[in-house]
């Protein structure tokens, strides 16, 4: 009970308001994830955990939608300085090809989401797909770690620091060993039925 006790003295920081702030600012630029602010708010009130977990989901797409906006007015000169253009143009090509899945492994995932953001509107991938994405992933992450807390209390506290990053991690190549078995039998099998 005794880190109960320390949260319950930090009500002035770890405050839904500072969490919708920080979850906006963590997906333009600042280095610390919103899920640090969210954890200790589902410990201290369960019963509205998933409601904290909406409103990370929320900041964290509005912080994304300024960064694709930041991105799509002055991303892709700073990116021009840092590359080839022969290299952003593969780059750029292979982001419009996987925009979607890029957006939603990045969202879900402990990559830093900001360098997606940016970046999706320095490619100019599509904004529909990319909130869209950043919706369904986001989401996917912050209302996993709620409901972990809310089901298993300060116990699973540890478990998320130590390993969620490597969980999220795990999840997305386990899909995308799913995904490419089954476009590999539906290529092998396409090509079968010609011969």
């Amino acid at each position: 009970m005794a880190i109960l006790d320390w949260l319950h003295h930090l009500t002035g920081v770890i405050n839904p308001t500072n969490l919708l702030i920080m979850a906006i600012i963590e997906s333009i630029f600042f280095p610390i994830p919103p899920d640090t602010m969210l954890l200790p708010l589902v410990l201290l009130d369960p019963q509205r955990g998933l409601a904290f977990a909406g409103l990370t989901t929320v900041g964290s797409v509005i912080g994304a939608i300024i960064g694709y906006f930041l991105g799509r007015w002055g991303g892709r000169p700073l990116l021009e300085r840092l590359a080839a253009q022969d290299k952003l143009e593969r780059v750029a090509a292979l982001y419009r090809r996987y925009e979607f899945w890029a957006i939603g492994i990045a969202g879900f995932t402990p990559i830093p989401y900001k360098v997606f953001t940016i970046s999706a509107g320095a490619f100019e991938l599509q904004l529909g797909s990319f909130i869209v994405a950043s919706l369904l992933s986001r989401g996917a992450r912050f209302f996993l770690e709620a409901i972990l807390v809310m089901l298993y209390g300060q116990e699973v506290m540890g478990f998320i620091d130590r390993y969620f990053n490597l969980l999220t991690v795990v999840l997305v190549g386990v899909a995308a060993l799913i995904w490419l078995s089954w476009y590999g039998w539906q290529h092998w099998h396409g090509n079968r039925r010609e011969e």
